[in-house]
């Protein structure tokens, strides 16, 4: 691009335009490499429980034991549930071999040791056609998909058992271009089926996508899958929440000075709850409590499902990290706009008066955790609109 006779406001737009291409460009190369991946590792696992020569050693404990040693090996975030979730992504798309061929293709004899056979790839048409005489619905170019659905997609994908159910939700995301959000959203409100009734369904169409949420790159660099497949910790790759990671530091080394009891124990704590990743902003354990108690910071106005949010966490506390002699976990929830805070504790539905009494008096009070949140904005130099100063 020429720059003779541009002006300032032209250079700035013309870096940012290059920043969003190769920023869009690095995201699906990254997308691309982690779901061809989980796709081998699936080819791995079902071929060795066809061809293995001691698969019977292991049989029904296979992957559990995989998982262990793997995570012996290095690999992070492989458990036998995330095994099983790759096993059934190579038996849903058997196309994506098309899409690994060329790839294998590139590499030297010696690694290709275990790795699915060299075969002649197809062109974008025939992988579309239906085969005369079936009633198999037409499978997507592996390509198309491999470019434009994270891998995250395809584990929501693969839960669809019937063929042509789950090629409409593939049609339909790449149409409008979906977030997983989005897609999970669809499907738990009966797009398919709410279409097949329609007596208009291209207008029903228009309407969902015209309200649907789009993909961005960031949504792939924020994929949990990503974390782990580059080795990122979230806070390391969530830059657009610069102002709640230095709220969060703040807070963090506030409670520990209260001298109340809170021992530091996580900081964007990763939960699996109902097959979807979620991260609880700071964990502590109270030692004059006995018990967890969860903080999360919201960096907007107070809305009901931030508190539905940290419900769900102490009630996954509750269940699943409670051991002998601790006792119920808390929740503080803490939400801040134009210098406004707001402070809410979940107590789990606890019904113990004595310790809903000791806890008031262990805890911080909500005037203390408000005066701290108007000194930490104005150290950070927030206005009262919420804005730096």
């Amino acid at each position: 691009m020429s720059f003779d006779g541009a002006n300032f406001a032209e250079l700035v737009t013309s870096i940012a335009r290059t920043h969003a291409l190769f920023a869009a460009q690095a995201s699906k190369a990254i997308n691309v490499s982690l779901t061809l991946r989980n796709w081998l590792i699936g080819h791995h696992i079902a071929e060795y429980e066809l061809q293995g020569a001691d698969r019977a050693d292991y049989g029904g404990r296979l992957l559990d034991r995989l998982a262990q040693q793997l995570g012996e090996a290095g690999l992070r975030r492989i458990d036998a549930r995330e095994l099983r979730r790759f096993r059934q992504f190579y038996g849903a798309y058997p196309q994506i071999r098309e899409a690994v061929t060329p790839v294998l293709a590139a590499l030297p004899a010696a690694q290709r040791f275990g790795l699915p056979g060299i075969r002649e790839s197809v062109t974008p048409e025939s992988a579309s056609v239906v085969p005369a005489g079936t009633d198999t619905p037409p499978a997507l170019d592996p390509r198309l998909l491999l470019e434009r659905l994270s891998f995250t997609h395809f584990a929501e994908l693969v839960q669809i058992d019937a063929p042509l159910k789950r090629l409409f939700y593939e049609v339909e995301t790449l149409r409008g271009n979906w977030s997983v959000r989005e897609l999970k959203r669809q499907i738990a409100t009966q797009y398919f089926e709410r279409s097949g009734l329609s007596t208009d369904k291209d207008a029903l169409a228009r309407l969902t996508h015209q309200q649907a949420e789009p993909q961005s790159p960031q949504h792939v660099i924020r994929d949990p899958y990503v974390f782990e497949f580059l080795g990122l910790r979230p806070q390391e790759v969530m830059t657009e929440r610069k102002l709640e990671d230095a709220l969060l530091d703040r807070l963090q080394q506030f409670l520990i000075e209260l001298g109340h009891g809170f021992c530091f124990e996580a900081r964007q704590k990763r939960v699996l709850i109902g097959g979807e990743h979620c991260f609880v902003d700071l964990v502590f354990y109270h030692r004059i409590l006995k018990c967890h108690v969860l903080v999360e910071l919201k960096n907007d106005a107070f809305k009901h499902e931030h508190l539905g949010q940290l419900n769900a966490y102490v009630g996954y506390y509750q269940q699943h990290e409670m051991t002998q002699g601790d006792r119920p976990p808390v929740g503080i929830l803490l939400c801040t706009q134009k210098n406004h805070e707001m402070v809410q504790y979940a107590l789990a539905g606890m019904t113990n008066k004595l310790f809903v009494s000791r806890y008031q008096l262990a805890l911080p009070a909500a005037s203390e955790m408000e005066a701290f949140l108007r000194r930490a904005l104005g150290e950070l130099g927030v206005d009262e609109a919420g804005a730096g100063v």
